[in-house]
C-alpha cells in the first residue's frame, strides 16, 4: 500500500453515519490526515417495466436536505446495519419507496459511493416483473413522490441535468453496459 494507517479515532457517530480521522503515512514518509465517513451498505434499484407501449422506469422525487432541494432519482437506501442480504435490502427499499414488488431482481454490480471521502457499498439491482402496491416510506421520506417515465424521457432528463444523482447515473450506465454485453450473469 502506498498509504499506511498510523492511528484512527472516531470523531462522530449517529445511527446512520460515523466519521473517523486517520493519521496516515505516505510511501515517501510524509504524514497526513484522512477524514473518512463510514456508512452501512445501501442499494439502488432500476425498476424497469416492459409493456406493449414501451419500456418505463419508476423514479422517486424527494427533498434532499444536504443539498437543499427536490431531486429525481432511482429508489435507493440502506437499513443502518452492516450485515444485510443485498437482494433483501433492494427488495425492501423498492417496496418501501415505491410500493413495487419485483418478480426478478438481478444484481448488476457492487459500487462504492464517493470513495474519496466515504466507505459505503452500493448494490445495483435491476427489478423486473413489477407488481404495484402501496409505498411505506420512512418518516424523512414523507414528501416522496413516485414517477413513472419512459426510458426515452429518463435519458432526456439525464441529458437536461434534471437528474443529478451520481448513483442513478452510474446505475443506468451499468445497466446499459450489462445489456450491451449480452446480460452476463453475476
Amino acid at each position: 500500500m502506498s498509504i499506511k494507517k498510523i492511528s484512527s479515532r472516531e470523531v462522530y457517530r449517529n445511527p446512520w453515519t460515523s466519521v473517523r480521522e486517520d493519521i496516515i503515512e505516505r510511501a515517501n514518509g510524509q504524514r497526513g490526515i484522512y477524514g473518512v465517513i463510514d456508512k452501512d451498505p445501501a442499494s439502488i434499484i432500476i425498476p424497469l417495466e416492459k409493456t406493449d407501449e414501451g419500456e418505463f422506469l419508476y423514479l422517486i422525487e424527494q427533498f434532499r436536505y444536504t443539498v437543499g432541494g427536490r431531486f429525481v432519482e432511482f429508489p435507493q437506501g440502506g437499513w443502518e446495519q452492516a450485515d444485510v442480504v443485498p437482494e433483501d435490502l433492494a427488495r425492501g427499499e423498492l417496496r418501501e419507496e415505491t410500493g413495487l414488488q419485483a418478480e426478478r431482481m438481478t444484481l448488476l454490480s457492487t459500487l462504492q459511493i464517493a470513495y474519496g471521502v466515504m466507505n459505503q457499498k452500493h448494490y445495483v439491482f435491476l427489478a423486473e416483473g413489477l407488481t404495484r402496491g402501496k409505498p411505506d416510506p420512512d418518516a424523512e421520506e414523507h414528501d416522496l413522490e413516485v414517477r413513472r417515465v419512459s426510458v426515452a424521457e429518463f435519458e432526456q432528463m439525464l441529458l437536461d441535468g434534471k437528474i443529478v444523482d451520481n448513483c442513478s447515473v452510474a446505475a443506468w450506465g451499468m445497466y446499459k453496459v450489462w445489456l450491451e454485453h449480452g446480460r452476463p450473469a453475476r
